[in-house]
C-alpha cells in the first residue's frame, strides 16, 4: 500500500511537471544545487533567470542549498530534484559533492551544466552528461605565460589538491614543448604565515637574485600573501615576480591598496570589462539592491558568477532551439519515470536503470550552442569541454591598476598586446643586447628635459644624440650605460605626449602612439604615468615625482617712499592733526591768559603767565609726542583743555602705532589667489592647462567638487587652455595676474628660475604622480629599466640631475626673495629715510636758529653796552 502511494505521488509529480512545461506559457523546470557561501553565484543565477524569462517561455528553477558532502544526504536531494521532473541541472559544489552528483547525472543521463569543475588526473573518463563552462586548460595559459617571460626556474605554492594536479599538467605541457623550466620549490600552503616563512628562507639564501613565484590559491589568500610580503621590511619587492594561477583578476583588486603596485604581479581574467556585452550587464548589475541580491550592486562580477550567468544563457538558447524545432519534443512518457528508488526505478533482478528519456537530446543541444557571453566566446566540444575561449593576461602597475599586456587564446597560445595578434606566440623573451641593435628613444622638446644644445663659437655642428641636452638626455645616457645598449634619440613626429585619438593609427597619438605602433622602443620624456596610458604601454618606476601646481604672475612688491612713516594716516588726517595742535595751543593760551590763577608775581614784582604762545605750542607738542613738559596749567579751564588734548593724543598715537604695523604688511606681495580653492571660487583670474595632457585628463575625471567646478570653467571658457606650456607661460606673463596656468610642479619650478623671474608657484600640489620611462607592452627592457631607475633614486643620481638642471642654472637672484608668508619684511632705510631727513633738517634748523639768536643777542648786548657807556659819559 505504501509503495502504491509513492508510485501515485511520483506519477502526479511527473504529470504536473509535464503540464508546467507545455501549457499556454511554457515553463521549463530546472534543478539548481548550490553549496552554502555561494551567494554571488546564486544571485547571478537568479538575475539570469529574470533576464531571460519571457511570458511565452520561462525557466522554472527548483533550488536546494547544501552544506554537506555526505553521499546519502546528497543522494536524497538529487532524487528529490529528479522527482520534480527537471529537464536539466545546474549547480556549484565542492569536489566531494561534485563527484557524487556527476555519478548520478551520468547514471540517469541527466544534463548537468556547471560553472565550476574540479581538476582530474586523467581525461580518459569522459564528461558524459556534464558540460562545464569554466575552462580546464589554465595550465596551458600558465605554461605559455612562463615561456613569455623566459623563466628558467620558479617556486610553486598551492593550497588545494587541484593545484598539485595543475602543476602536473604544467610539467606535461612543458615537457611536450621541450621548455626548460625548473621548479625549485613545491610547497602546499594552508595560510599566509606558511607562505611567508618559505619566502623568508628564500630571501636569506638568495637575497639579490630574482625570484619567480607561481601562486595557486584562492584570490583572498593571494591578496593577503602579497600585502604581508610588501609590508615585511626584511623582504625584497622588485626582485619578486608573482604569477597567480586561476582567474584571480576577475575578482576586485582595490587600486587604493598601494601594496599591490609595489611588487610584480601577473594573472588572468576571462571577463573583459571593456566589451560592450559586459558593460551592459554591469550597468544593470550595479543597480541591484545588495539586500535583495547578495553579492550584486558592485562594479565587477567574479568569474564563477559570470559562468553561472552564462550557463543560464546556454540553457535558454538550447531549450529555445529544441522547442522551436519541435514544441512537443520534451513531453514526458509517464511509463518511464525518472526515480532513484530501487523498487521503482531499478529492476531488482537485472539491476538496470531507466535514464532520462530526453537527456541525450538536451545534452547534444547544449553542446551545439555558440554565443558571446560574459566570459567571452562560448563553444563546446562533443564531450562538453569548452574551447575557443580567450584569457586576458594582466599585470599590476605601480599605481595598483590592472594593465592588459596580452591575450591567451585556447588553441593558439599567448599573444602580446603590441600588435602580434595574427601569429602564435612561442617565446617572446629575447636578449637585451641584440647584435648591432640600436634602440629608438622617442622624446619631445621641453625645457629643461630636452633642448637643442647651444653651439659655442668655433664649435662644429653636433650630430646624432649630441644635438640635444637636458635632464632626459642625461638620464637616457645613464640608462643606456646601465643596460649596455646603444640608442638613437628622435623627436616625436606630431609633437604630442600621448592621448587617445581614434583618428590616429592604434588609437593613440604622440609618444604613446609611437610605442603602440612599435615605431619606438622606449620613451624618455616628461610623460606622466596615468592609468589610461598604462593600459596600453608599460611604465617604469617614477624617475621624477611631481603634482599639478598653480603658476601665477608674481605680484609687484609695494615699496614705501621716504615719508612712508606717514602712510598710517591720510593727508587729510595729518592736516587735521596740525590744525588741532595749533587750535589747542591757541585755546590754551587764551584760557590761561584770562585766568588769574595762571599769573604769578616775579621777583621784580611784575605779573607774568607761563603760557605764552611759544610755551603753549611747546606744551601741546610735548603731549602730542608722549613727552613731559616743565610747565602745567593751574586753572580748571586750562587743565580741562590739557586733559582732552592728552586723551586725543593717546588715541591718536595708539591708532598710529597699530596702523603702522598693518601698513607694513603692504610691503609683502599681495597674492590674488593662494590655492586651488581660491581659484575655483573667483572669476577675476582665468585659468587653464595643456589641452589633452594628463592635467587636462585629471580635471576631466575628477569627482571632487572644487575640481569639477574648475573643469566646467576650463571646458566652457574659450582661450584658457593652451596647445603648449610655452604658450601658457606667455599668457601668465602677458595678462599680469589675470591668468593662472595649471602645470606640473617641475615645469613650474624651472620656469620660476628663468628670466624675467616674474612667475611664481602658489599653494600645494593638487595631486601626486610621477614621470616614468615608457616601453611597449611586454618589452624585455621594462624590468631592467625599473631596477636601474630604483638604483639611481637610491644613490642620489636623479636628485643630482634635478639640482643641475633646475637650480644650479638658475637665472634669478635668490638673495632678495619676495616673502609670501605671514611674517613682515625688515624695515629698510629707504622706508624710514623721511624721519632721518626730518632729524637732519631739524638739527640744521636748530643750529641756524641758535646762530641767529647768538647774533641777535650779541647785537642786543652790544647796543645795551653802548647805551650804558653813553649814559656814563653824560654823568
Amino acid at each position: 500500500m505504501l509503495f502504491k502511494l509513492k508510485l501515485i505521488t511520483q506519477i502526479l509529480q511527473v504529470f504536473f511537471a509535464t503540464r508546467v512545461c507545455f501549457g499556454n506559457s511554457e515553463k521549463i523546470p530546472l534543478g539548481g544545487i548550490f553549496e552554502q557561501g555561494t551567494v554571488e553565484v546564486q544571485t547571478a543565477f537568479k538575475h539570469a533567470l529574470v533576464e531571460h524569462n519571457t511570458e511565452e517561455k520561462q525557466l522554472l528553477a527548483y533550488v536546494d542549498i547544501i552544506n554537506t558532502a555526505d553521499s546519502f544526504k546528497l543522494s536524497r536531494i538529487i532524487c528529490n530534484q529528479f522527482a520534480r521532473g527537471v529537464n536539466s541541472m545546474v549547480g556549484v559544489m565542492g569536489s566531494d559533492s561534485f563527484h557524487s552528483f556527476r555519478s548520478y547525472a551520468n547514471t540517469f543521463q541527466m544534463p548537468f551544466i556547471t560553472p565550476w569543475f574540479p581538476a582530474t588526473i586523467s581525461k580518459t573518463e569522459g564528461l558524459d552528461f556534464v558540460t562545464k563552462v569554466q575552462p580546464t586548460d589554465l595550465h596551458e595559459a600558465i605554461s605559455d605565460t612562463v615561456s613569455h617571460y623566459g623563466w628558467k626556474n620558479a617556486i610553486y605554492m598551492y593550497s588545494t589538491h587541484e593545484g598539485l594536479l595543475r602543476l602536473q599538467s604544467i610539467f606535461e605541457k612543458l615537457e611536450y614543448r621541450n621548455d626548460s623550466l625548473k621548479i625549485t620549490i613545491v610547497k602546499k600552503i594552508v595560510g599566509t604565515q606558511e607562505a611567508l616563512s618559505i619566502l623568508r628562507e628564500l630571501e636569506v639564501s638568495k637575497r639579490w637574485s630574482v625570484k619567480y613565484v607561481i601562486l595557486d590559491c584562492p584570490t583572498s589568500l593571494a591578496k593577503d600573501i602579497i600585502i604581508r610580503h610588501v609590508r615585511d621590511v626584511h623582504m625584497g619587492r622588485r626582485t619578486y615576480h608573482y604569477l597567480l594561477a586561476g582567474l584571480v583578476f576577475d575578482e576586485p583588486w582595490e587600486s587604493s591598496i598601494v601594496e599591490y603596485g609595489a611588487i610584480n604581479i601577473t594573472g588572468f581574467r576571462i571577463v573583459d570589462p571593456t566589451k560592450q556585452r559586459v558593460k551592459d550587464f554591469l550597468k544593470k548589475w550595479t543597480t541591484l539592491d545588495p539586500m535583495r541580491f547578495p553579492g550584486a550592486g558592485k562594479s565587477s562580477i567574479s568569474a564563477t558568477a559570470a559562468f553561472m550567468y552564462d550557463s543560464v544563457s546556454i540553457l535558454h538558447e538550447a531549450f529555445h532551439h529544441i522547442l522551436s524545432y519541435d514544441p512537443l519534443s520534451l513531453q514526458r512518457n509517464s511509463s518511464r519515470m525518472l526515480t532513484c528508488t530501487e523498487s521503482s526505478g531499478i529492476d531488482s533482478d537485472l539491476r538496470t536503470v531507466n535514464p532520462f528519456e530526453h537527456g541525450e537530446l538536451i545534452t547534444r543541444e547544449i553542446r551545439k550552442v555558440e554565443l558571446e557571453g560574459l566570459s567571452g566566446n562560448i563553444k563546446f566540444t562533443e564531450q562538453g569541454a569548452r574551447v575557443g575561449y580567450t584569457l586576458d593576461v594582466i599585470e599590476m602597475s605601480v599605481n595598483s591598476v590592472q594593465v592588459k599586456i596580452g591575450e591567451w587564446k585556447q588553441g593558439e597560445g599567448f599573444m602580446p598586446s603590441s600588435g602580434r595578434r595574427n601569429t602564435k606566440y612561442l617565446n617572446y623573451s629575447r636578449p637585451l643586447k641584440e647584435n648591432n641593435k640600436t634602440y629608438i628613444v622617442t622624446s619631445i622638446l621641453e625645457e629643461p628635459y630636452l633642448m637643442y644644445r647651444k653651439i659655442e663659437k668655433g664649435e662644429k655642428k653636433p650630430t646624432g644624440n649630441e644635438r640635444f641636452e637636458g635632464f632626459c638626455k642625461e638620464l637616457a645616457d645613464k640608462l643606456a650605460k646601465e643596460l649596455n645598449i646603444s640608442y638613437e634619440l628622435r623627436l616625436v613626429k606630431d609633437d604630442q605626449y600621448g592621448a587617445e585619438n581614434p583618428q590616429s593609427p592604434g588609437g593613440w597619438d604622440g609618444m604613446v602612439g609611437e610605442l603602440i605602433r612599435q615605431e619606438a622602443d622606449l620613451t624618455i620624456a616628461a610623460l606622466t604615468i596615468t592609468s589610461e596610458r598604462e593600459r596600453v604601454v608599460d611604465f617604469s618606476k617614477p624617475f621624477l615625482s611631481l603634482g599639478i601646481s598653480i603658476m601665477i604672475y608674481k605680484p609687484k612688491k609695494h615699496t614705501q617712499g621716504v615719508f612712508g612713516f606717514m602712510s598710517p594716516l591720510s593727508n587729510a588726517t595729518w592736516s587735521c592733526v596740525i590744525l588741532a595742535y595749533i587750535g589747542v595751543s591757541f585755546i590754551l593760551y587764551l584760557v590761561t591768559r584770562f585766568n588769574a590763577a595762571e599769573w604769578i608775581v616775579e621777583t621784580q614784582g611784575q605779573l607774568q603767565t607761563q603760557f605764552s604762545i611759544p610755551n603753549a605750542l611747546w606744551f601741546s607738542l610735548a603731549a602730542l609726542v608722549q613727552q613731559g613738559s616743565d610747565i602745567c596749567p593751574r586753572s580748571f579751564a586750562g587743565r580741562l583743555v590739557g586733559s582732552v588734548w592728552w586723551f586725543f593724543t593717546l588715541i591718536l598715537i595708539s591708532s598710529y602705532t597699530a596702523n603702522f604695523a598693518a601698513v607694513r604688511t603692504v610691503n609683502r606681495m599681495v597674492l590674488p589667489i593662494k590655492d586651488a580653492d581660491d581659484l575655483s571660487k573667483q572669476v577675476e583670474v582665468q585659468y587653464g592647462t595643456l589641452k589633452g595632457g594628463s592635467t587636462w585628463d585629471f580635471f576631466r575625471r575628477s569627482e571632487l567638487a572644487d575640481y569639477k567646478r574648475m573643469w566646467e570653467f576650463m571646458s566652457t571658457t574659450p582661450g584658457v587652455n593652451v596647445a603648449s606650456y610655452d604658450e601658457g607661460i606667455h599668457l601668465v606673463r602677458q595678462r599680469k595676474g589675470k591668468y593662472a596656468l595649471l602645470v606640473e610642479s617641475p615645469k613650474n619650478d624651472y620656469t620660476n628660475q628663468r628670466k624675467p623671474c616674474d612667475t611664481m608657484k602658489v599653494g600645494q600640489n593638487l595631486d601626486a604622480k610621477g614621470f616614468g620611462v615608457a616601453t611597449p607592452l611586454g618589452s624585455p627592457l621594462k624590468h631592467r629599466i625599473n631596477l636601474a631607475v630604483l638604483e639611481m633614486t637610491e644613490n642620489g643620481t636623479l636628485t643630482k640631475l634635478q639640482n643641475t638642471w633646475w637650480y644650479e642654472r638658475s637665472e634669478c637672484d635668490h638673495t632678495n626673495k619676495q616673502e609670501t608668508s605671514g611674517t613682515d619684511d625688515e624695515l629698510s632705510l629707504g622706508s624710514l629715510a623721511g624721519i632721518f631727513y626730518i632729524l637732519i633738517i631739524g638739527l640744521v634748523l636748530a643750529m641756524a636758529v641758535a646762530l641767529i639768536e647768538f647774533c641777535y643777542n650779541s647785537k642786543k648786548d652790544a647796543q645795551k653796552s653802548h647805551v650804558k657807556e653813553h649814559i656814563d659819559l653824560n654823568y
